[in-house]
């Protein structure tokens, strides 16, 4: 799909992000019980140099690419896995009313790649909870891969958009040739 089929899809609406606490979403579960947690995994499965992996999941050598920024790593301790869709613009944009179950696979979905991915630290902190109208990738060249998971995401797990984001979104969309294979929600 295009990334403006992908917009037609999202229906719009005000954001509420009453009563939202992230331990709402039981995240970096070790799903498949191999003993790595659902963050590890993400760093194992996007290494550009894969790393050792010890007893209790812990990763030694290795290498990182942070597509945000551009930045480099050896050190898995210095990225972090970012949601594509922070947790607390999920919240906003209908996650509020999912059930449990349904938020902690929304917060480990390895289902597809785009929903989550390792980014360096200081590039996820500066994205915190924003959407597109807060906050873009420093680096323009990969601004829309970052818009075609971003709704990749949002379609995937039938979340809404508010105003300000559709507005971000939608030049973003035009100038971008991308389409994304978009797999419903598990």
């Amino acid at each position: 799909l295009s990334l403006t089929r992908l917009l037609d899809l999202l229906t719009v609406r005000t954001e509420d992000r009453t009563g939202y606490k992230r331990s709402l979403f039981d995240h970096w579960i070790d799903a498949d019980g191999d003993g790595c947690d659902t963050r590890r995994e993400v760093l194992i499965e996007e290494a550009t140099v894969a790393p050792s992996v010890t007893a209790g999941c812990h990763l030694t050598g290795g290498r990182w690419h942070s597509s945000y920024d551009g930045l480099e790593t050896t050190k898995s301790s210095t990225f972090d896995v970012d949601h594509m869709v922070p947790l607390a613009e999920a919240w906003d944009s209908g996650a509020s009313a999912w059930t449990p179950d349904r938020r902690m696979r929304f917060a480990n979905d390895v289902g597809v790649p785009w929903s989550l991915i390792a980014v360096s630290a200081s590039s996820n902190r500066a994205k915190s909870d924003g959407d597109p109208a807060d906050w873009l990738p420093p680096l323009a060249t990969v601004r829309c891969d970052y818009a075609a998971d971003w709704l990749a995401v949002k379609v995937r797990w039938s979340l809404a958009i508010d105003v300000r984001e559709l507005a971000a979104l939608e030049p973003l969309a035009r100038g971008c040739s991308d389409t994304m294979p978009i797999l419903p929600a598990p």
